[in-house]
């Protein structure tokens, strides 16, 4: 299994300006910059792409492990919030903390904080980046 996504970046680092695409049609042309990277100015970066699958793929891998629990969630909902730092050898992603709140109909909190972890460590996204990756995950009864 392969999946895609293409960048074309025109100029100069402080004055360019690039876009991104995936060939599925979800995401196409997408503009980014140097302000949207770095600064506040509206608009997506990598980073923030990162972070919106890292959500997303540990929300289904947590699906994933209730499941193998005999567990249904109603709903999974996740936020990774991800930390960039410039540091001696150049921008880096340092953190990402998963915010994770979950409704699970007849679950218990020990069930529910194992799978959490078992996810965390499991998502293929957590095992790619080469960040601290933190959790808060709760229980909603």
């Amino acid at each position: 299994m392969e999946r895609k996504a293409s960048a074309v970046w025109k100029g100069g680092l402080k004055d360019g300006k690039g876009e991104f695409s995936a060939p599925s049609g979800v995401f196409s042309h997408v503009p980014y910059s140097l302000k949207t990277r770095f600064e506040d100015a509206p608009g997506t970066n990598p980073e923030e792409l990162i972070a919106a699958a890292h959500a997303a793929c540990f929300s289904m891998a947590l699906s994933a492990q209730l499941g193998g629990a005999n567990l249904t969630p109603e709903s999974i909902t996740t936020t990774a919030n991800l930390k960039i730092e410039k540091l001696d050898a150049g921008w880096a992603i340092t953190a990402v903390h998963l915010e994770v709140t979950a409704r699970i109909p007849n679950a218990d909190d020990a069930a529910f904080q194992n799978a959490a972890e078992n996810a965390k460590a499991g998502c293929p996204l957590s095992k790619v980046l080469n960040a601290k990756i933190s959790m808060t995950a709760k229980l909603e009864k």
